[in-house]
C-alpha cells in the first residue's frame, strides 16, 4: 500500500499489499495523538522506512511497561507509524494509507471509549490477547 503524511514529505510503500490487522484504538494515548475519539492503526510486518525521510521519534512507556517508538513527519507533524520495541510488527496510522478497507477494523481499549461502538463490531475492553 502507498503511504504518505499530510504534506507528502514522507512517502513509502508497505511490505505487503494489505494489513495483517486493523484496529480502532480508544485508549487515551491514541485519542490524544489523533485529536479524535480513537486512533486507527494498520498492522504490518516490521520493515525499515526509506532513509533520509524527515522523521522524528517520540518514545513513550506503554501500560504494560514496554517502550513504544512513535514516528512523525518533522514538516507537517503527522504521526506516521509506531512500533513496540522488541516486536516484529509496526502500526501504520490508517489515515496515511491509500486504499485502506476501513470495514475490517476491530475496536480495542473499548473500556476507555468516548463514542458508541457498533454492536456487531469485534471489540475488546483492552487489547486482544495475541
Amino acid at each position: 500500500m502507498q503511504a504518505s503524511c499530510q504534506c507528502g514529505a514522507v512517502q513509502f510503500k508497505t511490505p505487503i499489499p494489505e494489513p495483517l490487522d486493523l484496529y480502532h484504538c480508544h485508549c487515551i494515548e491514541c485519542r490524544k495523538q489523533s485529536s479524535s475519539a480513537f486512533g486507527t492503526s494498520a498492522i504490518f510486518p516490521a520493515f525499515l522506512l526509506p532513509e533520509n525521510l524527515p522523521l522524528s521519534c517520540y518514545t513513550r512507556k506503554t501500560d504494560s511497561g514496554g517502550l513504544m517508538d512513535c514516528y512523525f513527519c518533522t514538516v507537517c507533524g503527522v504521526r506516521i507509524l509506531h512500533q513496540l520495541q522488541g516486536k516484529e510488527a509496526v502500526s501504520v496510522k490508517g489515515g496515511c494509507l491509500e486504499g485502506l478497507d476501513w470495514s475490517k477494523a476491530k475496536h480495542i481499549w473499548c473500556s476507555r471509549a468516548v463514542v458508541k461502538i457498533p454492536e456487531n463490531a469485534q471489540k475488546w475492553d483492552k487489547e486482544p490477547s495475541s
